[in-house]
């Protein structure tokens, strides 16, 4: 794991080009879709190390032919599991959530914690129960 900001600057990715979608070394590599990546791997950077100090698992779930993808996953020494989806916005829309939701339908109890990680303000919980919690927020 490396700072996002290292892989933005090898990817000759400034502000002006992440904010408006132009340019980049690569058309894969470019605009929003890079900083969308980017801010997912930011947030996995924060998540990683506080599960790790929890002796917890950390995980990328997509199942087969893509239909259901989970961002981050941890799973503790007892089989419980919080799951986290990361969303480049401040708030998520209602349908966004839905692989969480899935996997709670897929694994009930033991899914402790269902996050979504976005660039907003407050923390929140959204009446499907799922926590929508800035970025700025996470930490131990």
């Amino acid at each position: 794991m490396a700072d996002p900001a290292l892989a933005a600057r090898l990817l000759r990715l400034d502000e002006r080009t992440l904010l408006e979608g132009r340019g980049g070394a690569s058309p894969v590599a470019a605009g929003r879709t890079a900083l969308g990546r980017l801010f997912e791997s930011l947030a996995t950077l924060c998540v990683k190390p506080c599960a790790q100090a929890a002796e917890a698992a950390t995980y990328h779930l997509r199942e087969k032919h893509g239909r259901h993808e989970v961002d981050l996953v941890v799973e503790g020494t007892g089989g419980r599991v919080a799951a986290f989806e990361v969303k480049l916005a401040a708030t998520p829309s209602p349908q966004e959530g839905a692989s969480l939701r899935w996997l709670r339908g897929r694994i009930g109890d033991r899914l402790a914690a269902a996050v979504i990680i976005t660039t907003g303000r407050a923390a929140y919980r959204r009446p499907d129960g799922i926590a929508v919690v800035p970025l700025a927020l996470l930490g131990p």
